[in-house]
């Protein structure tokens, strides 16, 4: 079984909820470009910052989930368990 983000430090959901926070404001402006019928290219690059920012996101995310796996092998079945949980997660966000 996989920790929760309840588990992480209240720091780094701050952060994750916060990120998340900028990143709908940016899906509204989005939504907001395109209802006022703006210039395609100008939308695009605001879909690719905001994918970007979804990106560093998960990348921090994963990051985080893998140190807490490594530094908290106790809440694993195996040392081994915990190490697969942190790959699993790394190779889940290639897809």
């Amino acid at each position: 079984m996989s920790p929760s983000v309840s588990q992480l430090d209240q720091e780094s959901r701050d952060q994750f909820q916060q990120r998340l926070k900028r990143i709908e404001g940016q899906a509204r402006g989005i939504q907001r470009m395109i209802d006022e019928g703006r210039d395609c290219v100008a939308i695009i690059d605001q879909i690719a910052a905001a994918r970007a920012a979804m990106n560093s996101l998960s990348a921090d995310m994963i990051e985080t989930f893998a140190l807490y796996c490594l530094n908290h092998p106790d809440d694993f079945a195996t040392n081994e368990a915990a190490v697969a949980q942190a790959v699993k997660a790394i190779v889940r966000s290639g897809r």
